[in-house]
């Protein structure tokens, strides 16, 4: 059994609350630190909803949301937040120098047998654990986006990760109700991302060359492949189809967009400031949509998932 009892989650914005509330559901008593007392306060209040939505949904009992709501705490003093668990997650920016300097914070702090595990979405674990005193009980565990509604989460370990840690790790995940994979090489992109990054250049290529609209590229990927990838993987669909699949694959890969680095279209946009909804116009035109109707499209799909048999037999017990 995972020896993990007490945690801590470093990030109270978007990701830490559903991590924490994540950790609270396995039985693990989770604190979330935030750099102010009222940053850390607002993420208890975020991880202690998402227990009352995943309860009103049907996706837990009554009993789990109380149980998970009592073992959630919060608090602004760092070194408090960090004493005593054997385990903390850090969710803090995408920046290499800040995550190192974080790590050398942590490690005088905790115990000798604390797990120190990133939430990084991409950055390579080895070089942020390579100033460490102990990069052993080092590795990533990236949550997907939203952390307390998808079910993946990778563990990316560096050539320095211990086998304990890896396989602890994937045990109080599980614990948790999430689906752990172990990424053996420290990549940049992990696993996940790198299958993404390969869908989206290509999606970019296809805008850039006219060959379909930008509404029409998100409608192919949900209603097509995209809509039977939760119960049916890449490779068992490549096995069913036989060999046919690796002559389409031959054939069709000879015109997809293969130059290293993003489209010139994507560099262009970026360039252009016009990438993302906070500028109103990114692909889509956002002065046209609605962000706050999109997301809970999103998170209504995901909980009607979580209720499916499906997703029944990944929920925590």
């Amino acid at each position: 059994m995972s020896k993990i009892r007490g945690a801590t989650v470093v990030g109270s914005g978007q990701m830490g609350p559903g991590i924490a509330s994540t950790l609270a559901l396995g039985g693990v008593k989770t604190t979330i630190y935030g750099r102010t007392e009222g940053r850390a306060w607002n993420g208890l209040y975020a991880a202690r909803e998402h227990l009352m939505l995943l309860e009103q949904s049907e996706i837990i009992t009554t009993a789990q949301a109380n149980r998970g709501i009592e073992l959630l705490d919060a608090t602004h003093h760092f070194e408090e937040a960090l004493a005593g668990r054997d385990l903390v997650i850090e969710s803090i920016p995408e920046n290499m120098q800040l995550k190192q300097e974080w790590i050398a914070l942590v490690e005088p702090i905790v115990g000798p047998e604390c797990w120190i595990t990133s939430n990084t979405s991409g950055m390579s674990i080895t070089e942020m654990s390579s100033k460490a005193a102990h990069p052993e009980r080092i590795c990533t565990t990236h949550f997907w986006n939203p952390a307390h509604l998808m079910p993946l989460v990778e563990i990316v370990r560096s050539p320095s990760t211990s086998e304990e840690v890896v396989q602890g790790l994937k045990e109080l995940l599980e614990r948790c109700g999430k689906v752990p994979v172990v990424v053996k090489k420290d990549r940049p992109g992990q696993l996940g991302n790198r299958l993404q990054m390969a869908m989206v250049r290509e999606a970019v290529n296809i805008i850039a060359e006219g060959i379909a609209d930008v509404e029409d590229v998100d409608r192919a990927a949900s209603l097509g492949f995209g809509l039977r990838l939760p119960v049916y993987g890449i490779f068992e669909h490549q096995d069913l189809v036989g060999r046919d699949a690796y002559t389409v694959c031959d054939y069709v890969s000879k015109d997809l967009y293969n130059a290293p680095g993003a489209p010139p279209l994507y560099k262009l946009m970026s360039e252009k400031g016009s990438l993302g909804t906070a500028p109103g116009k990114g692909f889509h035109d956002w002065t046209k949509k609605d962000v706050a109707e999109v997301r809970n499209r999103r998170d209504r799909w995901l909980r009607e998932f979580l209720k499916s048999p499906y997703g029944e037999m990944i929920r925590p017990k």
